[in-house]
C-alpha cells in the first residue's frame, strides 16, 4: 500500500498577473509523493514553493495541468466537496500558528472537528488525545499567549492532526522558532509520519527538515529542478496499527521510542 500515490501532479501551470506584469509561478510542475512519504520542497524565494503547496492541497487553483489526491482529480471537485475533502483528508500547519487567542489550546484545536459536526463530547476527548501525541496534555487549558512558540506550533500539529488526516502539508513550520524548538518540531512530524504512515509535504528553508525527509524537491523559477532521495527510510509500520486516534499514548510512544 505504501507505493500508491497519495499526490500526483502533472504539467502544473500557474500565473500570477497583477495589472501588466506577469509572474509565471509554476512552469509544467510534474511531482509524485507516495503514501507514507516525508518530502521536503526547498528552493530560494519566490521559486514557487508555497503556491506549489496551495495548488497541490487545493487552497488555490491552477491554470493548466491535473492534480490527483488519492486517485481522485482535484479539478473536478466542485468547491464545496473540495472544500469538504480538506477537511476529512488533509491538515495544514502554518509558520503563523493562526490560533484563536481567546480560547485554550485544547479549543483550538477541537474546532475543525466541531465544524464538521462530531459532537462535542466526542470532539473534546480527540482532541485532548492529539495534544497528549505531540506532548502537551498538561497545557491543554491554557491559552496561546501563556505557550511558548514551540508549545503552540505543537498545538497547531496537533490540530492538524486531529482528524487524522491522509496528507500534512505543512508550510515553513519551524520559520518562527528557535533552533532547539525548531528541532523537536522536525523530530515530532518524523515520529507522527512514522508512526501513523501520513503523508508529510513541508515547504521549507531548513536543511535541518530536508535531511529528516524522505526526500528532498529542489525549486527554482517555478520549476522542479532535483528530486533527491536523503537516504532516510521510514520505519513502516503494519496498517492498522494505529487507526485513529489512540485511547491512550501508549501505542504510539511503543512507535515513538523504537
Amino acid at each position: 500500500q505504501s507505493d500508491t500515490a497519495m499526490i500526483l501532479a502533472t504539467q502544473v501551470h500557474k500565473t500570477f498577473r497583477t495589472g501588466k506584469v506577469e509572474v509565471h509561478a509554476l512552469r509544467g510542475v510534474d511531482i509524485t509523493v507516495r503514501r507514507g512519504e516525508m518530502v521536503a520542497i526547498m528552493g530560494p524565494s519566490g521559486c514557487g514553493k508555497t503556491t506549489l503547496l496551495n495548488c497541490l492541497s487545493g487552497l488555490d487553483e491552477f491554470d493548466e495541468g491535473e492534480v490527483f489526491i488519492e486517485g481522485t482529480n482535484l479539478r473536478q471537485m466542485g468547491d464545496r466537496r473540495r472544500t469538504a475533502y480538506r477537511a476529512a483528508s488533509m491538515g495544514f500547519v502554518f509558520q503563523t500558528y493562526n490560533l484563536l487567542p481567546v480560547i485554550t489550546a485544547v479549543e483550538n484545536v477541537e474546532l475543525p472537528l466541531l465544524v464538521s459536526g462530531i459532537r462535542p463530547a466526542e470532539a473534546r476527548r480527540r482532541s485532548l488525545a492529539a495534544l497528549e501525541r505531540v506532548d502537551l496534555g498538561h497545557r491543554a487549558h491554557h491559552r496561546p499567549a501563556e505557550l511558548s512558540g514551540g508549545q503552540r506550533q505543537r498545538v497547531t500539529i496537533a490540530r492538524s492532526l486531529v482528524n487524522n488526516p491522509a496528507i500534512v502539508w505543512a508550510d515553513e513550520p519551524t520559520g518562527n522558532l528557535d533552533s532547539k524548538s525548531a528541532q523537536d518540531i522536525i523530530n515530532l512530524m518524523r515520529q507522527l509520519n512514522q508512526s501513523n504512515q501520513q503523508t508529510f509535504v513541508i515547504v521549507t528553508h531548513d536543511p535541518a527538515i530536508g535531511a529528516q525527509c524522505d526526500r528532498i524537491v529542489r525549486m527554482q523559477d517555478g520549476n522542479i529542478v532535483a528530486d533527491e532521495t536523503t537516504g532516510r527510510t521510514a520505519a513502516i509500520v503494519p496498517d492498522g496499527y494505529l487507526n485513529g486516534l489512540p485511547e491512550t499514548t501508549h501505542a504510539f510512544e511503543k512507535v515513538a521510542t523504537k
